[in-house]
């Protein structure tokens, strides 16, 4: 952090403090409160943290107002048209591009540890058949650090290199166990010549009993969402990540909290929401009465799936995905499937209606990425883990960045205390 050029005068009981500011390369400056307890003895009070910076970060930038995500400066739809997810992971991970050979040293340590240790079958198996989904995976990568406790040293670059690959490489195969053991079917050993996305889909849709095509266009749709989900800067999940391993826990415990706190249905479940939504609309002449609802002040129906708290004129990774969404529905056909049907007419209303329009309730990434999955055959249960799976190189690049860097302490929040006062202790025979 560079020394700060500006400062802002607080006073405080007749008292004016001079506290630093900060400029950020983009974004808005920033306060530095951390002596303000010391100097002037009051705390600030901001439940939810939305104007509180939380750390430094080089690795993500949101503008809500233009619709901007990038991620180390490329904008996210560059990124989902002309990259890929492993390209993206190495950017996350390690702030550039990689060049050819970099990228494919990646791809291979990558792929060379997809498998997981054989005695996790027996974890998993531990289980009861009708876990959510969400449940098994929060226990089994909190389980990693019993398996691989040889990358858990967080004082050691070189284990937090190789737990972070470890990581991003066993995350999809995990996941798709999970997928596996809940229908009752067997676990699919990932492959070494197939691509990140095309592994997941044959290791959540193959079976023993025939052999299973990856179509490119459900890959590619697949590697997407993946792209497009995979940080979001400081989130609800990744401020989980940050406080959890602000105490030096191992990394596995670390990814483990978040994805425990990614599985609130206010953060990771929303493209859940919205396909659970298209089933209560359930027929397309129904969607005229649900519109009316949803611009009734007085019905507490809402539409999911349609705006965002941080984007306030469009989702930039709707927009992508969308694309993705038109090339699964026409590859798979929506004639048979009446949800898909629904969705499609609401994209239309959504997009044409002047109130939709007026209030920016456009299309976000949920809406897009739930009737993708919602097609591919996914049940609305793994929508959050497939979310969980994404989301873990962001969750690992903010957890490295944390780790080195030198202002890294402990997280404390402080609070508001409304309670009781000091009090005397009364016997219970006088109660």
């Amino acid at each position: 952090m560079t020394d700060a050029k500006k400062t802002a005068t607080l006073t405080v009981n007749n008292e004016t403090h001079e506290l630093p500011m900060f400029s950020p390369t983009a974004g808005p400056d920033v306060i530095d409160i951390r002596k303000l307890y010391a100097h002037a003895g009051v705390f600030t009070y901001d439940p939810g943290f939305t104007s509180t910076a939380s750390c430094d970060s080089t690795i993500t930038f949101i503008d809500g107002d233009k619709g901007e995500l990038l991620h180390r400066g490329y904008p996210i739809d560059q990124l989902a048209e002309k990259s890929h997810y492993l390209e993206v992971c190495y950017l996350l991970l390690y702030g550039e591009l990689p060049s050819a050979t970099e990228l494919e040293d990646f791809e291979q340590r990558v792929t060379r540890h997809t498998m997981v240790h054989e005695q996790m079958m027996n974890f998993f198996r531990g289980f009861r058949r009708d876990a959510p989904p969400m449940a098994i995976i929060t226990g089994v990568v909190g389980a990693m650090s019993a398996f691989y406790h040889d990358s858990t040293d967080i004082t050691d670059p070189w284990q937090r290199e190789v737990a972070s690959i470890r990581l991003i490489a066993k995350m999809p195969t995990i996941v798709a166990m999970a997928y596996k053991y809940t229908v009752g079917q067997p676990f699919v050993y990932p492959r070494n010549d197939l691509d990140y996305a095309s592994n997941f889909l044959r290791m959540c849709f193959s079976v023993p009993c025939e052999e299973y095509e990856v179509n490119p266009i459900l890959a590619r749709a697949m590697d997407r969402i993946f792209t497009l989900h995979a940080d979001h800067e400081q989130n609800a999940s990744t401020s989980t990540v940050r406080l959890a391993s602000s105490s030096g826990a191992n990394p596995f415990a670390c990814i483990a909290a978040g994805v425990a706190c990614l599985w609130g249905p206010s953060h990771g479940g929303a493209n859940q929401a919205c396909l659970e939504m298209l089933r209560e609309i359930a027929t397309v002449d129904r969607i005229p009465e649900f519109i009316a609802r949803a611009k009734d002040k007085n019905d507490p129906f809402r539409l999911m799936g349609f705006g965002h708290r941080v984007y306030k004129n469009t989702d930039p990774r709707a927009v992508v995905l969308k694309k993705s969404a038109d090339e699964v529905l026409e590859l798979l056909g929506v004639e048979n499937n009446e949800l898909l049907q629904v969705a499609k007419e609401l994209e239309r209303v959504a997009l044409s209606d002047p109130y939709f329009i007026e209030k920016k309730l456009f299309p976000n990434v949920d809406f897009y990425s739930g009737i993708i999955l919602e097609a591919m055959g996914f049940p609305t249960s793994m929508f959050t883990p497939i979310f969980a799976l994404s989301r873990t190189v962001g969750w690992i690049s903010q957890w490295k960045e944390m780790i080195a860097d030198p202002q890294n302490k402990i997280g404390r929040p402080r609070q508001l205390y409304l309670g009781e006062t000091a009090r005397d202790y009364t016997d219970i025979e006088t109660r």
